[in-house]
């Protein structure tokens, strides 16, 4: 199939990376159905583009939500070859003290982050197996945080590590239906959910410092690489990050 055949879905497509990566993939031709909470900023995205896109309106954190996002793509165009799951949260204020966590807070970011990224895996996974042509590729967005964790970061960087294994876990059982799965490590894109790095946040040491951030297309180009191979090919992990972010190394 060419590009112009080929249908994604992105969640979190109202903002961020989420837009960046759709904008690229209508730009390529593929059709790409926008996910999120808000339907105005999912709106936002869509007027940035002349490609064949929709907006679905959806809670990852629900099933029937879910549900209703795969079951909209199918019926507007038959199937599903792409989701980027990437609808994610940090938590409350950019990070809050271990010992300060509410069982509320860690919750909400397990909800949206891990078990959002299955409810999703797991409704493009059963349409690509059921589909003819059979298959389709999930990529997965994992954070620098599936690798090493910031200060102050216990549910993400946990729900983050959980998405390196469900990443394992989609790439092993979807094998058998022709279904890829791969994971994306992102550090320091510059979207609204990195601005405080470029007042300066806190380091491994304590001491809080500014962090250099890239631009979100460069995101973008890689996963429209990821999403471009063949189903007999895979980039099962790979990290992009700022050049000059204290990661390696990092503590």
């Amino acid at each position: 199939m060419t590009d112009h055949s080929r249908i994604a879905v992105v969640t979190g497509a109202g903002s961020g990376i989420g837009r960046s990566v759709a904008l690229a993939l209508a730009g390529a031709g593929w059709r790409v159905a926008l996910a999120g909470r808000r339907a105005g900023a999912l709106a936002g995205t869509a007027s940035l583009t002349d490609g064949q896109v929709i907006c679905v309106p959806t809670d990852v954190t629900s099933p029937a939500d879910v549900t209703t996002l795969f079951e909209e793509v199918h019926r507007h165009w038959g199937r599903v070859d792409l989701l980027f799951n990437n609808a994610g949260a940090f938590g409350p204020g950019g990070g809050v003290r271990f010992e300060d966590l509410s069982p509320e807070d860690w919750r909400a970011v397990v909800d949206v982050n891990l078990t959002g990224a299955f409810l999703c895996a797991q409704a493009a996974f059963r349409l690509m197996r059921d589909q003819s042509p059979r298959g389709g590729r999930i990529i997965n967005n994992g954070s620098l945080s599936a690798q090493a964790p910031r200060p102050h970061s216990a549910p993400y960087t946990a729900t983050k590590h959980a998405i390196t294994g469900l990443t394992k876990s989609i790439s092993l059982d979807g094998r058998e239906y022709g279904i890829a799965c791969g994971q994306i490590d992102i550090g320091n894109a510059a979207t609204e959910m990195t601005a405080l790095m470029a007042r300066g946040v806190v380091q491994a040491n304590g001491t809080r410092a500014v962090e250099p951030l890239m631009d979100v297309a460069d995101v973008a180009r890689t996963v429209l690489h990821m999403a471009g191979l063949p189903l007999e090919a895979n980039v099962q992990f790979v990290t992009v990050m700022a050049t000059g972010m204290p990661f390696i190394g990092r503590g």
